[in-house]
């Protein structure tokens, strides 16, 4: 998302749940590595392990895994860290502002309270349209919104 929050309907997929879990939880859930590998993954897919430096130009590293065991690590960085509130993360690094071999996304996530519950917005802004458009085909709306059902269900647990 850009700074004025806008979203580009020519780059940017989008995601928003009402999460009957508190932003802590739901914000814990993204941040805590023992509790990423609960929910990442779109089932029947797991989450074998998740490695979480916690600041802005931190690493992130999450590992997911198909039904015959095959891994799929998706490394990262994080350009910006709110605690329970937000944050944002891209493939365009892969920690302390080293470059990665080929940028897909950035993604920018929300955790706005309303009444106790979590207004959870996920927003992935890809470089190109392209990259945009072959994420959907790979099923985004329907792999995220399962993620968000099994991260509600790891939240509520909090």
């Amino acid at each position: 998302m850009s700074t004025d929050n806008t979203i580009d309907s020519e780059r940017d997929l989008v995601l928003t749940r009402l999460i009957d879990a508190p932003p802590s939880a739901v914000y814990r859930c993204w941040t805590d590595p023992a509790l990423m590998v609960k929910w990442f993954a779109p089932k029947p897919w797991s989450t074998p392990r998740a490695t979480v430096d916690l600041r802005v130009g931190g690493a992130t590293e999450v590992v997911m895994a198909d039904e015959a065991g095959n891994e799929y690590p998706n490394p990262g960085q994080y350009l910006e860290v709110v605690p329970n509130k937000k944050l944002v993360f891209t493939d365009a690094y892969v920690g302390d502002w080293k470059p990665s071999g080929k940028p897909f996304f950035t993604c920018t996530l929300t955790f706005e309270d309303e009444g106790g519950k979590t207004r959870y917005t996920a927003v992935a802004r890809h470089w190109t349209r392209e990259d945009k458009e072959g994420h959907e085909k790979m099923g985004f709306h329907e792999g995220w919104g399962l993620c968000a059902a099994q991260l509600e269900e790891v939240a509520k647990g909090l």
